[in-house]
């Protein structure tokens, strides 16, 4: 059997890895806390379950939905008028995605081609250069420093390099950094893209989840932003519906349109209950936003605070549901040191060297664990004395 070359520039995904990892501490009976992946633990509200499971007793609906209804699309241009400010043509300026991560890994087909540059962040959550790479575009990468807040310096971007680019990947909130964006970084964002004829594309999937007054809007409402991009969004984190799969591409009609026709000839569509449990999440109560973004903020409180208690300081998360870690004292590999964390207290970490180059000297804790289990997570690092390194 011969596979194709493109698989040379994928080994197994970090997460897989993490999860054999895990699987291996507990065949022998370990306790694992796993703050590895952003599996949400919290659900979605009983009437955004009860949408769902009132349109999948329906028969009827268990036909191929090959578009989306036009009350999604209106419920959408509804509920970014209302959160964001943002106008959206539901005829022409969106079109649902299966998560976040059926966009982010099949966009650049419709706009790169093989040799074409992007531009992805550097640390990135994986699927941000995965997606560009598997259209065989030639990857540049964006280094997010601290000294920077985190924030892509677009002067330190080479014009050669931004002269050819097609694409670029941001994200603010950002994973796995945790960094919001200020109002006038957009802006430079878009005089960016403008100069340089480069389309945007912006994750917005954490902007609910921001903590202690932060507010942060949407991407598509600075001015000239839909003449240069989209914007994902997603009902992942915000409304617990990870595993329903549910997001949108925002945005320029071109992009929208070009996506949309691709999208057309790799899948039939969203399963028209999810359709439904979508509309019930962005129409419907929205108490459970705060109930949510309130209980990561207890977590992110008890993880970076109790860390730093006991020897790994560690600074509380501006937004998402991640803290970004520097290693402890005494430690500068991020895979090495995640392993001995896991075989030494039964913590479970992403290394940052998963997520880019720059990401090395870090981990990514997911706030996904209930706020016992994270008080158990430190007082086992506490215990194994790996802090004193």
């Amino acid at each position: 059997m011969q596979f194709s070359k493109r698989m040379e520039r994928f080994g197994s995904g970090i997460f897989s890895v993490l999860l054999e990892q895990k699987n291996e501490v507990l065949k022998k009976g370990g306790k694992i806390v796993d703050l590895s992946i952003g599996t949400p633990n919290i659900p979605p509200a009983p009437h955004i379950m009860q949408a769902l499971i009132d349109s999948a007793s329906d028969p009827k609906n268990y036909v191929y939905a090959i578009k989306d209804s036009d009350a999604l699309l209106q419920a959408v241009a509804a509920w970014y008028k209302r959160r964001y400010g943002v106008s959206i043509d539901p005829a022409h300026e969106v079109v649902s995605l299966l998560g976040s991560q059926d966009g982010l890994a099949h966009l650049a087909l419709s706009i790169a081609d093989a040799g074409d540059t992007v531009l992805v962040p550097d640390p990135c959550y994986p699927i941000f250069a995965d997606g560009p790479a598997l259209a065989g575009a030639r990857l540049v990468y964006m280094p997010l420093k601290e000294e920077n807040d985190y924030l892509i310096d677009f002067d330190a971007i080479d014009p050669e390099d931004a002269k050819k680019a097609k694409l670029m990947v941001v994200s603010y909130p950002n994973n796995p950094t945790a960094a919001a964006a200020p109002d006038w970084w957009y802006d430079k964002l878009v005089a960016f893209a403008k100069k340089y004829d480069i389309i945007v594309l912006h994750d917005n999937a954490y902007s609910e989840l921001a903590f202690d007054g932060l507010h942060c809007g949407s991407f598509l409402a600075h001015e000239g932003a839909k003449e240069v991009g989209v914007e994902f969004n997603s009902l992942s984190k915000t409304y617990g519906l990870a595993g329903a799969r549910i997001g949108f591409c925002i945005g320029n009609e071109k992009v929208v349109s070009m996506f949309s026709q691709l999208k057309s000839n790799l899948d039939y569509g969203m399963f028209l209950p999810v359709q439904a449990a979508a509309i019930a999440a962005i129409t419907g109560d929205q108490a459970c936003v705060e109930t949510t973004r309130e209980a990561y903020r207890k977590r992110r409180d008890i993880l970076c605070d109790g860390l730093t208690a006991i020897g790994w300081p560690v600074k509380r998360s501006a937004a998402t549901m991640f803290v970004w870690a520097k290693l402890p004292d005494g430690y500068t590999d991020s895979v090495a040191f995640s392993k001995l964390l896991l075989d030494k207290t039964g913590v479970l970490v992403t290394p940052g060297a998963a997520f880019g180059p720059s990401g090395e000297g870090h981990v990514r804790m997911a706030l996904v664990q209930s706020d016992e289990e994270v008080l158990w997570a430190i007082d086992s690092i506490k215990k194994s004395g790996i802090l004193n390194k």
